[in-house]
C-alpha cells in the first residue's frame, strides 16, 4: 500500500506542479505565449506522463473525484479511498508549496490568483456560481466516464493515458474561462491554501461538484458500460 500511496502523491504533485506551474510561471509572461492552449496541454501532459510512469502501481488516479467515481463504479475498493485521497491532497499541497517557493523568487512577485479556482468575481470570465457548479459537474462526469471507457478490458492496452490526457486537455480548453478548471479537489485545495481568503471560502464548490460529477459517471457506467 505504501508504494500505491507514494505513487498517488507523486502523480498529483506532478499534475499540480506542471499544470498550475505553467499558468503561474509561463502564462504570466506574454513573450512566452503559451496562453490558454498551453496551460490546457500542460495539464493533459502531466496526467498522460504520470499515468505511464506510475499508473501500473496505483492506477493513476491523482484526483479524489476520480477515486470516488471509480469506487462508485465498482472499480476501486472503498477501504483504500481515504488513503488515496490523503496522499493526493498532500501531493497537491507539496506541489503548491514548491511552486510558491519558485514564483516568490522573482523580485516583483505578486501572489495574485496563483492558479486558484473560483466563481463570480474570481472566475476568469466572471461566470456565476451556478455556471461554475454545472461546468465542474459536467466536466468531471465526462472525465471519469472517459477514464472508465479508456481503461475497459476490451480497449487496446497501453493507450488509456493518451485518451485520458487529451480529455483533460479538452476539459481545460472549455472550462478555464469559467472556473480556471478544477475537476480535481486536490488541485484546488493546494492552490487555495496559499491564496487563502476568497479561494478558501469558495473551495467547497471544487470539492462538491467534481465528486458529484464523478459519482454520477460511476453510476451511469454501471448502467451503460459493457463489462463482458
Amino acid at each position: 500500500m505504501f508504494k500505491r500511496l507514494s505513487a498517488e502523491f507523486l502523480g498529483t504533485f506532478w499534475l499540480v506542479f506542471g499544470g498550475c506551474g505553467s499558468a503561474v510561471l509561463a502564462a504570466a509572461f506574454p513573450e512566452v505565449g503559451i496562453g490558454l492552449l498551453g496551460v490546457s496541454f500542460a495539464f493533459g501532459l502531466t496526467v498522460l506522463t504520470m499515468a505511464y510512469a506510475v499508473g501500473g502501481i496505483s492506477g493513476g488516479h491523482f484526483n479524489p473525484a476520480v477515486s470516488v467515481g471509480l469506487m462508485v463504479a465498482g472499480k476501486f475498493p472503498a477501504q483504500k479511498l481515504v488513503g488515496y485521497v490523503i496522499s493526493q491532497v498532500l501531493g497537491a499541497i507539496a506541489a503548491a508549496a514548491v511552486l510558491y517557493l519558485i514564483a516568490s523568487g522573482k523580485a516583483d512577485f505578486q501572489l495574485g490568483g496563483f492558479a486558484a479556482n473560483g466563481y463570480g468575481e474570481h472566475s476568469p470570465g466572471g461566470y456565476s456560481l451556478t455556471a461554475a457548479l454545472v461546468t465542474e459537474v459536467v466536466m468531471t462526469f465526462f472525465f471519469l466516464f472517459i477514464i472508465l471507457g479508456a481503461t475497459h478490458g476490451r480497449v487496446p492496452a497501453g493507450f488509456a493515458p493518451i485518451a485520458i490526457g487529451l480529455a483533460l486537455t479538452l476539459i481545460h480548453l472549455v472550462s478555464i474561462p469559467v472556473t480556471n478548471t478544477s475537476v480535481n479537489p486536490a488541485r484546488s485545495t493546494g492552490q487555495a491554501l496559499f491564496v487563502g481568503d476568497w479561494a478558501l471560502a469558495q473551495l467547497w464548490l471544487f470539492w462538491v461538484a467534481p465528486i458529484v460529477g464523478a459519482a454520477i459517471a460511476g453510476i451511469v457506467w454501471k448502467i451503460v458500460g459493457d463489462d463482458d
